[in-house]
């Protein structure tokens, strides 16, 4: 599907939406190797780069999407916590969280040989939280609040715990928004914290293998008979999945699917496929959190879920063609929203087409595939 969403109004509002993220932020280094090395060798690597990762993939997006950003969580002092606060600024990203004088932040060294990629984690300050660490932290009217799935893979998970118990963030109270996107890890995630994570029903971003892995947690059965088909069924298993884990989360899920875009289900409604932008993949990080960032941002800006998604693949698309050494670099929400417009006008230009053709021919076939194409109102 896709919509004629980008002639909305932006709604007044007394406060600036924020996107706010308790998610951790390290350093990646990433070097690019001809073969793995066996044990005990020695290989020259054909590329060597450093980059801000963790969180600040899902901030930066967001920025460049247009919204307030503040990163919550912890940094250090050191050398790796330079170049993230330089990261930070460069990207006008605020840190309201606290700052832990005696540990730099933490690194994680990306071996990639072109074809799959190995990872050595040495967490730091990041991961020195306790049930403190978010008390100044108190989302407004509007904000949307990001939790990433790494931050429940060690002492992180007291922090987000304790911030999710607050009566504030219950359904019934809460009037801002909360993004959650889980690892494929999350079968080693506290049992008690992930029932609360539930419970709190925000909006679930994941792509395929995160999807899978949920729905192993929850124990829901898959019908996995669609991709066993020549074809492959990869829509009908992606839909199939979507429509799964929001009738048992009931919650909102945005399933991610790269160049297929994303399939979507809202509590009480139908599964819809929101159709995504071809693009080469060159990229060596996923899309994904540009992608949970635009959609962060999108949120924030008063855009409702259906028509943030939308442009939200659009972003991820441009972020891989436009990566640099790999890493998927968000757009702007003008060069999102100019991608969506072309988008349109193509597909408008082949209606018309089809309709011409079939005014001199036959009576044109139903456009059972074309009647989602309708104008969604947004942003709210």
């Amino acid at each position: 599907m896709l919509s004629d969403i980008l002639h909305s109004i932006q709604a007044h509002r007394d406060h600036e939406p924020t996107v706010i993220s308790l998610g951790q932020i390290w350093v990646d280094v990433m070097i690019k190797v001809p073969q793995f090395p066996v044990p005990g060798s020695f290989i020259s690597a054909e590329s060597y780069s450093r980059s801000v990762n963790g969180s600040f993939a899902v901030l930066e997006a967001a920025s460049r999407m247009g919204a307030h950003t503040e990163l919550a969580s912890v940094l250090g002092t050191g050398p790796w916590s330079d170049m993230i606060r330089t990261a930070l600024a460069h990207a006008n990203i605020r840190h309201t969280g606290l700052t832990n004088k005696t540990v730099d932040n933490g690194s994680r060294l990306v071996i990639n040989d072109g074809e799959q990629r190995s990872f050595i984690s040495a967490p730091g300050a990041e991961v020195h939280t306790d049930e403190k660490t978010f008390e100044h932290v108190h989302p407004k009217t509007g904000d949307v609040v990001h939790i990433n799935g790494a931050s429940l893979m060690n002492n992180g998970a007291t922090a987000v715990a304790e911030f999710i118990s607050r009566p504030e963030c219950a359904v019934a109270m809460r009037d801002f928004q909360i993004v959650f996107n889980p690892t494929s890890m999350v079968s080693t995630v506290n049992e008690r914290l992930f029932e609360d994570l539930v419970l709190l029903h925000p909006i679930w971003s994941l792509n395929r293998q995160q999807g899978r892995a949920i729905a192993d947690r929850l124990g829901i059965e898959l019908d996995e008979s669609a991709s066993m088909r020549v074809d492959g069924g990869f829509d009908e298993s992606m839909s199939n999945l979507c429509d799964s884990l929001a009738e048992v989360l009931r919650a909102p899920v945005v399933l991610r699917a790269g160049s297929r875009g994303a399939w979507l289900r809202e509590h009480g409604k139908q599964t819809e496929h929101i159709d995504g932008f071809e693009t080469k993949a060159t990229h060596i990080r996923s899309a994904g959190p540009t992608h949970t960032g635009a959609l962060c941002a999108l949120l924030a800006n008063g855009w409702n879920l259906e028509s943030a998604v939308q442009i939200a693949n659009a972003a991820a698309s441009l972020a891989i063609s436009k990566n640099i050494n790999g890493v998927p670099q968000c757009p702007t929400f003008d060069e999102a929203a100019e991608l969506v417009k072309k988008a349109l006008a193509e597909l408008n230009a082949e209606e018309n087409n089809l309709n011409n053709y079939y005014s001199f021919s036959s009576p044109a076939p139903r456009r059972s595939a074309l009647h989602s194409h309708s104008i969604v109102s947004s942003p709210e």
